[in-house]
């Protein structure tokens, strides 16, 4: 009986690991996806004429931005050992076997997004701002994201 009562434990505990571990993932998958969506879905198109100029949506996606990046070293602080399902990025592990370097990259992104704050009033300034914020994202990008599917 004893020995039924400790695998069931051991059991639970090993499950509740696994979907902590697999929340860890998904908090970081869709802080990306946020910070994406203000990047890529509002300023980039934009700035390619995909979607109209809208100076709320830019002004929007420049908040999101600059209240969600300082956040990136604490939501990759620990490594949940695997991606989140069905994602199409993952963390590469060159991340946590460089964590100190990752983490350096972020206050210069965070610089690129306040200079650039305040400075777009129209597609062309839009175009100037999206290329020095991705001038400091695509580091990290190439260096520590998968490409999962």
């Amino acid at each position: 009986m004893m020995r039924t009562v400790v695998v069931v434990g051991a059991l639970l505990l090993g499950a509740g690991s696994a979907m902590a571990q697999q929340d860890l993932a998904v908090k970081q998958d869709n802080l990306m996806k946020a910070q994406g969506k203000s990047m890529y879905g509002v300023i980039f198109k934009m700035t390619k004429g995909a979607i109209p100029y809208d100076q709320a949506a830019v002004d929007a996606a420049i908040a999101q931005l600059e209240a969600s990046v300082p956040t990136i070293p604490g939501a990759f602080a620990t490594n949940p050992k695997e991606n989140a399902h069905n994602a199409e990025y993952g963390a590469s592990p060159k991340l946590w076997r460089n964590k100190a370097d990752f983490d350096s990259k972020v206050p210069a992104v965070a610089k690129a997004i306040a200079d650039v704050k305040g400075t777009i009033k129209d597609v062309a300034s839009l175009k100037v701002a999206y290329d020095t914020i991705q001038e400091k994202c695509v580091g990290c990008h190439e260096t520590y994201r998968l490409k999962l599917r």
